[in-house]
């Protein structure tokens, strides 16, 4: 029996939780053609949620076509570049009249254009001599789409990554190119709050109030324990309220790793599914991670590892210069502990979520947390 506990993206809205009100806001925007910037958590479910999106306009608006691209893996404006089209490749098949005029605008480029083998998916080289070229390229490819009198709607995940190329302008560039378009609608994603926060909420940079925010928390505990249960029983399966409990409250609702250990569980294969069948495959997870937890170890210094055994143990924490938190974990001075966290933060190991009443600081792998919490 197929497991129906999806860890790859998005497969079908039946497989997909909750966020309706986020799928409503975004859906409107979409149709109104406002921009959007979408931030949230590593594995907190954006890209499936740009995915479940995408699906929603086929039904209600097939009018408007979607392009999804993540950077992400990008370094510079050559691979921007290379990504885009790829990807708008992908969603205009060259069997279509819209696929067969951007082929040839494509081919206007003079590219190394080849197909993957197992894919089948367009692959291309441009070679660039200067970098106005570069910039005229990406210049073209915008002014493409716009032209076709298409509505289309173009997610970029992972956005902030813009932010490590070595072309200084790219902002300035993409919002210059963007701002002159009437048929595309933008969603920008990011995991990196800060990141996207000063890309569109600092007055002092190119795209200052240029689109809605949506942010995504986690899913509530009613929600996502309704939808698990349904799954369960859908496949003649039963859980108890005590594992249901036990899922949510070791996940900590963070969309990823519930799917995960719900996968697990399913996996394990259990007609009547109770706490210690949860609690077994916790185990599994955990050994499994135990591999690349212990090459984190390797890539820290000591005190940065001592820092990430002390905010697991805590499970979170808000004040990190706290005089009890400082002395019960041997940390130091409160500015050794900010640069601690800020490090760890930039290497994607600590979240730290910004709430009115403070900053929450938390591992970013929850299962690192839990193996961490034994050390």
């Amino acid at each position: 029996m197929e497991n129906p506990f999806v860890i790859k993206s998005y497969e079908s809205k039946e497989l997909f939780c909750d966020r309706e009100e986020e799928l409503r806001l975004m859906l409107r925007n979409c149709i109104n053609s406002s921009d959007m910037t979408l931030i949230s958590q590593r594995r907190m479910g954006k890209t499936g949620l740009i995915l479940r999106l995408f699906d929603e306009l086929k039904d209600v608006r097939p009018d408007i076509h979607t392009v999804y691209f993540d950077i992400f893996a990008s370094r510079n404006i050559d691979d921007f570049i290379k990504l885009m089209a790829e990807a708008t490749m992908r969603a205009f098949p060259t069997k279509t009249t819209m696929g067969e005029k951007l082929l040839e605008f494509i081919k206007s480029l003079r590219p190394q254009l080849s197909f993957d083998n197992i894919t089948g998916e367009p692959q291309l080289q441009i070679a660039y001599q200067t970098a106005h070229e570069k910039e005229y390229t990406l210049r073209g490819l915008f002014d493409f789409l716009d032209s076709q009198n298409e509505h289309i709607v173009i997610a970029i995940d992972e956005f902030q990554q813009i932010r490590d190329y070595p072309e200084q302008n790219m902002e300035a560039l993409l919002r210059t190119y963007i701002q002159q378009t009437h048929n595309l609608t933008f969603i920008f994603c990011g995991s990196k709050k800060h990141l996207m926060a000063d890309i569109f909420a600092n007055e002092k940079k190119p795209f200052y109030s240029s689109t809605a925010f949506v942010s995504l928390d986690k899913i509530s505990t009613e929600s996502y324990s309704t939808f698990i249960r349904q799954l369960f029983n859908d496949r003649h399966r039963k859980i108890t309220d005590e594992a249901l409990e036990f899922i949510l409250d070791w996940t900590r609702r963070h969309t990823y790793y519930t799917q995960q250990l719900c996968h697990t569980v399913f996996a394990n294969g259990s007609k009547t599914v109770t706490i210690d069948d949860v609690k077994i495959a916790c185990e599994q997870l955990m050994k499994q991670g135990e591999t690349v937890y212990l090459q984190y170890r390797q890539m820290l210094t000591d005190k940065q590892w001592d820092y990430l055994i002390a905010v697991a143990k805590e499970g979170s924490v808000q004040q990190i210069t706290a005089s009890a938190f400082l002395k019960d974990h041997k940390i130091g001075t409160p500015s050794v502990s900010r640069r601690l966290a800020d490090a760890l933060c930039e290497k994607g190991l600590l979240n730290d979520d910004i709430a009115i009443n403070g900053t929450t600081y938390s591992l970013s792998d929850v299962f690192l947390s839990h193996w961490m919490e034994r050390l």
